[in-house]
């Protein structure tokens, strides 16, 4: 097997459980607004509403179409539209909290930690997320993550978002890492695989839910844990 000296992971839906910690974030603020009173009849409701807008909005501010500043601001109060609800102040106070406390909670996907540390013993890590600079470094620092990595590389400080070939050939120079010694692990098939397998690095596809693909790719794994199997 190819001898990989640089391993490169995606933070939110890799290591950090992203939908578990915002699910967590969400039902606190339902309840300190008291949004029952406010005309959303369920917690579920206010959950698929805010989790249906926060992904159409990331991907349009991952290819460009908008910027943080709407997708921080807007997703919110286009959430509460979707429920019948026009209240812009109180969408602003929403997203205000939810920034607040999502990044702050801890929940790992399973075999986080003890993964990173045995291959942190043989390999140098890296994070290499298209999350916002403010919330990843206090989610790598809540978790206990941020001791694992040697380099923390974000797209807001990069000036380029996977899955454009650029922020995986600046992370490579950055690293001081060639493709050849180098892999991507991540959950996004079209932005964390694909977008290094089409600038030349080897992949790892972290695929928990068992989605169906055609797509041809290094590896594909089903827990963490199998990556001891692939690097050791």
């Amino acid at each position: 097997m190819k001898k990989y000296k640089h391993i490169f992971f995606d933070l939110d839906h890799t290591l950090w459980d992203f939908n578990k910690n915002a699910s967590e974030a969400l039902t606190e603020i339902y309840i300190l607004f008291d949004l029952p009173s406010e005309g959303i009849e369920s917690l579920e409701l206010f959950l698929t509403a805010y989790r249906n807008r926060n992904e159409v909005m990331w991907e349009q501010y991952r290819y460009g179409r908008i910027d943080k500043a709407t997708l921080r601001d807007k997703r919110f109060e286009f959430a509460l539209l979707d429920l019948g609800i026009e209240n812009v102040l109180l969408s602003k106070s929403l997203s205000a909290e939810y920034t607040k406390r999502a990044p702050r909670k801890t929940a790992l996907f399973p075999h986080a930690k003890e993964v990173l540390e045995k291959l942190s013993v043989s390999h140098k890590l890296h994070i290499l997320t298209n999350g916002f600079k403010e919330t990843q470094f206090i989610k790598l620092n809540s978790s206990g993550l941020d001791t694992y990595f040697t380099h923390i590389l974000i797209s807001e400080e990069l000036g380029y978002k996977k899955p454009e070939i650029e922020i995986f050939n600046l992370a490579l120079n950055m690293a001081g890492t060639h493709k050849e010694e180098s892999v991507m692990i991540g959950d996004n098939l079209q932005v964390d695989i694909l977008g290094a397998k089409n600038a030349g690095i080897d992949q790892v596809y972290f695929n928990p839910e068992g989605l169906k693909h055609r797509e041809t790719i290094t590896f594909e794994i089903g827990s963490l844990q199998e990556l001891l199997q692939i690097f050791l």
